[in-house]
């Protein structure tokens, strides 16, 4: 997953799926600061290819980012060079600092496979926090939201290509295997890949438990712009 096929075109598929990193990050600037209004500093954890983060330089005085794929860490490096970037896997990193804001979005904690793996990052986020620090986590849909056997398909272009993407999300008891493959139209040809997602079905209250466990209790909120909803910690 999150090869370098993906990271190519992964910005374009997903803006034209309707997605607006700016918007979504002046959003969670704005509910952190309702939370800790002097917070300053923020990491990005599972940041891709640096499009939420792109938003947050400008909105906090530093700003880091830490991303487990390579092709999507190389992509956020030209973009933002002169940033802190980190390979790390959410469940067990240490970027040598604390924040006052640690934001994991997009969905990014789902493809953990199991909740010991999710408690585990839930402690290690909370553990790069300053005291009174803020916790932000978009999750995956939870068991009873997902709707089995969904298909989506999508079309975007620029002045380069064109990309179809299709994808059937189907439930192997607590995991979602999303299936998506991808149609590259360029001018020396087509090219197709795909990618097999599995996305664990956590529930809202091993959330909540995992949160209130690594001493960061939680509340659910709805937003408008992920129907997944978000939660909002603070360190105590």
């Amino acid at each position: 997953m999150f090869g370098h096929d993906l990271a190519d075109v992964y910005e374009l598929v997903y803006r034209a799926r309707g997605k607006d990193w700016d918007t979504e990050a002046t959003d969670i600037a704005r509910l952190i600061r309702d939370q800790l209004p002097a917070a300053d500093s923020l990491l990005d954890v599972a940041c891709g290819t640096g499009a939420h983060l792109e938003t947050f330089a400008g909105l906090f005085a530093h700003t880091e980012g830490l991303e487990l794929s390579s092709a999507m860490l190389a992509r956020a490096a030209v973009r933002l060079p002169e940033l802190p970037l980190h390979q790390g896997d959410m469940r067990a990193f240490d970027v040598g600092r604390a924040f006052d804001a640690v934001v994991c979005l997009f969905t990014a904690i789902g493809y953990l496979p199991t909740l010991p793996d999710l408690r585990a990052a839930v402690a290690t986020m909370a553990r790069h926090l300053n005291p009174g620090g803020v916790l932000v986590v978009e999750p995956w849909w939870f068991p009873d939201r997902f709707l089995d056997g969904y298909v989506a398909g999508d079309l975007a272009s620029d002045e380069h290509r064109t990309v179809a993407r299709m994808s059937h999300s189907t439930r192997q008891d607590r995991t979602t295997r999303m299936e998506v493959r991808f149609l590259v139209g360029e001018a020396g040809g087509i090219r197709e890949f795909t990618e097999i997602d599995l996305l664990t079905l956590f529930t809202e209250e091993e959330y909540l438990a995992a949160f209130a466990d690594a001493g960061c209790p939680a509340e659910y909120i709805r937003s408008e712009w992920t129907a997944r909803g978000l939660f909002v910690a603070r360190r105590r």
